[in-house]
């Protein structure tokens, strides 16, 4: 197991797990060490509960959903205070105006709702953690090539300037040689 972290390191970082910097070593600990059952379910492979959940939420969260229940609220008022009365002999309707019943199922509706949108909420919230980590072992591994690139530009520039001073050095001689040359020819000619 290690043999293989040990290439898949090699073949990344094209260096030796060894020659790595501290930095590099506590990201690959990372990244090699992540919690890998934590990975994000297919879409297509809910659990009907969670199906529902979403939906539920989904809808529950949705403007159709607050006119559609405002209209039961308005029609359930009317009803209640204006039409049944006057067609019924007793002059109340089924849930007279404190609205007792609807207050029931308002409640029952919100104790219902409200755990299934949690559920929905802490599987996105999953998810999203999920996500949040894989962006960060992106920008992880984008830093550690930006830091590698870094290394081989200043190698080059090492390399550079280390060819510059051979030229230099080069000339140097040279210059020195033909001034020597020149000094015998000055003194052989006086």
């Amino acid at each position: 197991m290690q043999d293989n972290h040990e290439h898949r390191i090699r073949n990344f970082f094209q260096k030796g797990y060894d020659t790595l910097s501290t930095f590099e070593h506590a990201a690959i600990e990372k990244i090699l060490h992540r919690n890998k059952d934590a990975a994000p379910k297919d879409p297509g492979k809910l659990t009907f509960g969670q199906h529902l959940a979403d939906r539920v939420a989904s809808f529950g969260g949705s403007w159709t959903f607050i006119l559609l229940f405002s209209g039961f609220l308005i029609v359930w008022v009317i009803l209640n205070s204006i039409m049944l009365p006057l067609l019924l002999a007793d002059k109340s309707g089924f849930d007279p105006y404190p609205y007792i019943l609807l207050n029931l199922f308002l409640s029952m509706l919100a104790a219902i709702q409200a755990p299934i949108i949690m559920m929905s909420q802490n599987r996105q919230s999953v998810n999203d953690r999920l996500s949040a980590q894989e962006d960060f072992e992106i920008n992880l591994k984008a830093e550690m090539e930006i830091l590698s690139l870094h290394e081989k530009v200043d190698e080059l520039r090492v390399e550079k300037w280390e060819h510059l001073l051979q030229i230099q050095h080069e000339q140097i001689e040279m210059l020195q040689k033909m001034f020597e040359r020149h000094l015998r020819e000055d003194h052989g000619n006086s």
